[in-house]
């Protein structure tokens, strides 16, 4: 998963504030049942260095282990070959979180593995962080 790996692109840092409790907006991102209702399906299970697997219907599945838990505060997470994702959580009162998602691992140069650069990708996964992940997340929570 995570390599030793040269100059990297700037990590993805997007950040929203949910209308919910750090405990709610906590399951919703560290549970397999919840994840798959935002985001997409996945057999994660919360313990540190526990692998799992992301399911894309276009690209297919990825392996991925976690690498940091601290519950309700933070979950990261190797993802595929290079990415590494974190879920960071703060509460701002009984009935909002802030929630952040990094998104780093981005080689310069380099190409995945299927033939496209990593920054075209970067730019691709920025946007769909921006306008479908963390929206989905937020509607799912508030709604």
């Amino acid at each position: 998963m995570s390599k030793d790996i040269g100059r990297e692109l700037p990590e993805i840092r997007k950040t929203v504030i949910i209308n919910a409790s750090i405990n709610k907006v906590w399951k919703t991102v560290s549970t397999s049942e919840e994840i798959a209702r935002w985001w997409m399906p996945n057999t994660l299970e919360a313990t540190m260095g526990k692998e799992f697997v992301l399911r894309d219907d276009k690209f297919g599945d990825s392996v991925c282990r976690v690498t940091e838990l601290d519950p309700p505060n933070l979950l990261g997470f190797d993802w595929d070959e290079t990415w590494h994702l974190t879920f960071k959580l703060r509460s701002l009162g009984e009935t909002r979180t802030e929630f952040t998602l990094i998104h780093s691992g981005w080689p310069e140069g380099e190409k995945n593995r299927f033939g496209i650069a990593y920054s075209v990708v970067r730019e691709i996964m920025n946007d769909g962080w921006e306008k479908t992940v963390l929206v989905r997340l937020a509607k799912y929570l508030d709604g």
